[in-house]
C-alpha cells in the first residue's frame, strides 16, 4: 500500500447492545492514530446480522462516542463521501462481489440444509475432531457447486433453492502478514474452514463485508481486537482474490482487556460479579429491561475514562500517567501497544478519575454537579456559591457522584449529629468556650475563614484548652460528623446565622 495515502481508519461495531470498554479503547486508538496523522476517523455500522440487531444500539454507540469526545469525521449520523455507512443499506454491493468470486472459482454455492449440516457434524465427529468444520477435507462430501454438475446448480438456482456462498480456502498453503503490533503472523490454510461470505438472506457475513467496505471506503489502517486474528487468513485471501491486495490496510490486532486476576477476557458478567462497570454508559436491554451501569452514570469524567483506557495496553515509555487528549494524540504510537492482555483494575480506574477531578477547572465541573443539586431540590444557590463549595470538596471526590455526600451540609442542616463523639470528652470548660464563641461570632462583621479562625484562637488564650480540643466538636456541630474540608472554610460558606444556629442546637443536646 502506498505510504502517501491519507490515513483513513474506522470503527465498525455491530449494534447489538452496550459498548464494552474494550470497544471504546479500539475507538480511541483509531482516533488517536487518525488525528496524529491528520487523517479521517470513520464510524461504520456493521448490522448485517439482522437476528442480533438491537433497536437503539446504534444511537447508543453514537452517544457514547459523543460523551467520550471521540467524534467521527464520517458516519451514518454525519454523512461523508462514502455513504451509506450502514452495511444493511449496502446489500447489493456485496452480492456483486460474492458472485464475482464464484465465477472466478474462489468461492462456491452451498445448498446444504440445516439438517444436512448437523448430519455432517455428527457423521465426521471423532475424539480428535469433536467439532468438524466445513473445510477442504469435507466440502466434497456436501451439496454444493463443487460436487454438483453445472446443470444441477443451475436448476437449484432457478428454483430459488436457498444457498450460501462460501469461500474456497486453498489446501496446504501458508498465509502471512505483518501486524503492526505482533510482527510477522503465519497461518496454515488447512486449519481454516470455508467461511460463509453471503448468507441465504442475501446479507454478507462480516468476512466479506469488512473487506469490501474497507476497500471501497479507502481504509488505510485497521485496528481491531485480537479475537479477529483467526479470521485474518480469510480476509487476506479475499483481498487477493478480489484483486485489491495492494490496497489492503495495515492491520493491528489489539490485546484483550483481561479480568482483574488476568485470567480471561473481561466480560459484563465479571463487572456484575465484582461490582464495577464494563460499559461506557448505562445500557438498558430493550427486551429484558435489564439495566447495565456505565462509567458515565457512576461518576466518571469522560477525560478520565479516555485516559485510563489509553494506558490499558499502551504507554509512551515514561512514568507519566495523566494525559489530556491532545497529549495522547501527540504521544500515541501503535508500535508501543503491548502484545499481551492488559488487566483491568477498577481501583486504578477510580484513581485516574480522582486525579482528573482534582485537576479539573471548577467551572467545568459545575455542569456535572448541578443535576445532583436539582435531584436534592437545592435551587436557591448561585453558581458562584456552588463553585466555592466544589473548590473545597473536589479533592475528596473519587467519583463525581461523591459530591453530594461530601458537601450536603453546605446546603441543608445535618439531620444526624455524632453527639457521642463530642460527649466522650465534653466538660464545663468546653461548654463555656462555645457559649463565648457564639457571642463573639455574633459580633464579627467580616465573616471570612481567616477572621473566624483568629477569633476562635483568641478565645483559647485564657483557657486550658488547645485548638485540637475545640476543632473536632466544632466540625461535628457544623457538618454532623468527623469529615469535610477546613472547618472555618465550612463556617464561612454556611454563613453566620446558620453556623451559630447549628452550634446552639448541638449545645442544647449536651
Amino acid at each position: 500500500m502506498s505510504t502517501t495515502k491519507k490515513v483513513r481508519v474506522r470503527f465498525a461495531p455491530s449494534p447489538t447492545g452496550g459498548l464494552h470498554l474494550g470497544g471504546v479503547r479500539t475507538i480511541l486508538y483509531n482516533y488517536l492514530f487518525a488525528k496524529q496523522h491528520h487523517g479521517t476517523f470513520i464510524l461504520r455500522i456493521e448490522d448485517t446480522d439482522q437476528n442480533r440487531y438491537v433497536a437503539g444500539a446504534e444511537e447508543y454507540i453514537i452517544d457514547c462516542l459523543k460523551w467520550c469526545g471521540l467524534n467521527p469525521d464520517e458516519g451514518p449520523h454525519v454523512g461523508g463521501p462514502f455513504t451509506p455507512y450502514r452495511q444493511s443499506e449496502r446489500k447489493d454491493t456485496y452480492q456483486k462481489y460474492a458472485e464475482q468470486l464464484v465465477s472466478q472459482g474462489y468461492a462456491y454455492y452451498a445448498f446444504d440444509t440445516t439438517e444436512e449440516l448437523e448430519t455432517m457434524r455428527n457423521k465426521f465427529k471423532t475424539a480428535e475432531n469433536p467439532s468438524p468444520q466445513y473445510n477442504h477435507s469435507l466440502r466434497m462430501q456436501m451439496r454444493n457447486s463443487l460436487t454438483l454438475s453445472a446443470h444441477e446448480v443451475q436448476q437449484l438456482l432457478e428454483a430459488k433453492t436457498p444457498y450460501v456462498i462460501r469461500i474456497k480456502i486453498p489446501t496446504a498453503e501458508t498465509i502471512s502478514f505483518t501486524d503492526m503490533i505482533r510482527g510477522e503472523v503465519h497461518f496454515h490454510t488447512n486449519a481454516v474452514d470455508d467461511k460463509v461470505l453471503l448468507k441465504a438472506d442475501g446479507m454478507p457475513t462480516y468476512h466479506l463485508a469488512v473487506v469490501v467496505d474497507d476497500y471501497l471506503m479507502q481504509i488505510t489502517h485497521a485496528f481491531r481486537g485480537e479475537e479477529w486474528l483467526p479470521s485474518a487468513p480469510v480476509h487476506i485471501l479475499l483481498w487477493d482474490y478480489l484483486g485489491w491486495k495492494n490496497d489492503m490496510p495495515q492491520w493491528a490486532h489489539l490485546p484483550l482487556i483481561l479480568k482483574p486476576d488476568g485470567h480471561g477476557k473481561l466480560s459484563k458478567r465479571d463487572g456484575d460479579r465484582l461490582g464495577f462497570p464494563v460499559f461506557a454508559m448505562n445500557w438498558t436491554d430493550p427486551k429484558t429491561q435489564e439495566l447495565t451501569k456505565g462509567f458515565k452514570e457512576l461518576g466518571f469524567l469522560p477525560q478520565a475514562f479516555v485516559n485510563l483506557l489509553a494506558l490499558l495496553g499502551w504507554n509512551d515509555g515514561t512514568e507519566q500517567e495523566i494525559f489530556t487528549i491532545d497529549e495522547l494524540i501527540k504521544r500515541f504510537d501503535i508500535n508501543r501497544v503491548h502484545k499481551g492482555g492488559a488487566k483491568f483494575d477498577y481501583e486504578k480506574a477510580k484513581w485516574f478519575n480522582h486525579e482528573w477531578i482534582k485537576r479539573f477547572p471548577t467551572k467545568d465541573l459545575l455542569p456535572y454537579i448541578q443535576p445532583q443539586l436539582q435531584q436534592h431540590n437545592i435551587t436557591n444557590v448561585t453558581d458562584e456559591h456552588v463553585m466555592q463549595i466544589i473548590d473545597l470538596v473536589k479533592d475528596r471526590c473519587t467519583l463525581l457522584t461523591d459530591f453530594w455526600d461530601q458537601s450536603f451540609y453546605f446546603f441543608q442542616t445535618p439531620t444526624q449529629i455524632d453527639i457521642a463523639t463530642i460527649q466522650a470528652k465534653w466538660n464545663e470548660e468546653k461548654k463555656n468556650y462555645f457559649t463565648n464563641l457564639i457571642d463573639q461570632w455574633n459580633t464579627i462583621p467580616d465573616w471570612s475563614a481567616t477572621t473566624l479562625e483568629q477569633s476562635s484562637k483568641t478565645l483559647l488564650t485564657n483557657t486550658n484548652l488547645k485548638a485540637g480540643d475545640i476543632l473536632l466538636p466544632l466540625r461535628i456541630m457544623l457538618v454532623g460528623g468527623k469529615f469535610g474540608p477546613a472547618v472555618f472554610e465550612i463556617a464561612s460558606l454556611i454563613g453566620k446565622k446558620e453556623s451559630i444556629n447549628r452550634i446552639i442546637e448541638v449545645l442544647q443536646q449536651l
